[in-house]
Parts: C-alpha cells; sequence; structure tokens
C-alpha cells in the first residue's frame, strides 16, 4: 500500500501514545479504523442505490 509521507505522518501522530508499550492507543487507533469503515459503507451504499435508480 503506497501511503502519502504527509499522510502518514498525520495519521502516526494522530494515534502515537509514549505511554503504550507498542507506541499507538489501540483504543483510538480501532475507533479511527471503525469509524472509516463505517463513511465507506455509507457510501457505498449511496452507489448502490443509485446504481438499483438507474
Amino acid at each position: 500500500m503506497n501511503i502519502d509521507k504527509d499522510a502518514y505522518e498525520k495519521i502516526a501522530a494522530e494515534i502515537h501514545d509514549d505511554k503504550s508499550p507498542v507506541g499507538i492507543d489501540a483504543k483510538k487507533t480501532h475507533i479511527l479504523i471503525l469509524h472509516r469503515l463505517e463513511e465507506m459503507q455509507k457510501q457505498l451504499d449511496r452507489l448502490e442505490q443509485l446504481a438499483k435508480n438507474q
């Protein structure tokens, strides 16, 4: 997967956690992933509805 360096750095800064043994906030990371998946599902639903209406 190719991720723009600026986008990568922004995401890394957003999920970073010095207190975590793995260096990221796992809860925040999962929330961000689930939120994005929900947005993608809504977009897919809209596209499917448009396709049905054509």
